[in-house]
């Protein structure tokens, strides 16, 4: 699977899991959803730093002035 469609995937399960969040009613429930928000946006930053990572070394084209 492409990483644009992980993290955008990703970005919709946080956004379900918020409004799902908004909605329940005992401590409990939001607390389960509390914990699946935090899961989903871990996830999503290991993407993040991935791509952040990866353009550091994007530069090869690039001469290095002395």
């Amino acid at each position: 699977m492409e990483p644009d469609k992980l993290m955008n995937g990703i970005s919709k399960e946080i956004l379900t899991a918020l409004k799902e969040m908004g909605k329940a009613k005992t401590p409990e429930e939001k607390l389960i959803h509390s914990k699946t928000v935090k899961n989903l946006c871990d996830s999503l930053g290991v993407f993040l730093g991935l791509l952040s990572d990866m353009e550091l070394y994007d530069d090869e084209d690039e001469s290095i002035p002395f």
